[in-house]
């Protein structure tokens, strides 16, 4: 599913993506659904909700679907490319594009574990390798 509306990327803002994350979790739901999914100290207004869910129909990021009475949502579009288009609107903006500006600010303000350090090395070793393959194969 492209994150676009005339090629610009649509990012959800905030209270989108806290709202799309509860439906990825739970697939499809209601409005009361999707408000009882929250600890009760963190769950948003129902009408707001409501609100947000239709807003959010509008920018194709999700559906829903009769059963009775009842609107049953459901998520249109992938966490992964949320979260590239995402990434890429960050790189775009707060780094001129640089892949690698963005990564020395993370390392850089970041207290990264180790563990963490040796996944990205793995990461980028592993993409190399393919990128490689693919470069030689064409």
């Amino acid at each position: 599913m492209k994150l676009l509306k005339s090629n610009k990327p649509l990012i959800p803002t905030p209270a989108e993506m806290r709202l799309l994350q509860a439906l990825w979790a739970l697939r499809e739901a209601t409005v009361e659904e999707i408000v009882s999914s929250f600890p009760p100290e963190e769950r948003p207004n129902y009408k707001t909700t409501h609100t947000l869910l239709r807003i959010m129909e509008g920018k194709n990021f999700i559906r829903h679907t009769n059963r009775g009475k009842v609107f049953v949502f459901n998520p249109i579009v992938a966490q992964q490319d949320v979260a590239q288009a995402s990434v890429q609107s960050l790189l775009k903006q707060s780094f001129g594009g640089s892949a690698s500006g963005l990564l020395v600010n993370l390392l850089e303000t970041q207290a990264l574990k180790s563990s963490d350090l040796e996944k990205m090395e793995d990461l980028i070793r592993k993409y190399r390798l393919t990128r490689s393959s693919e470069e030689m194969a064409q």
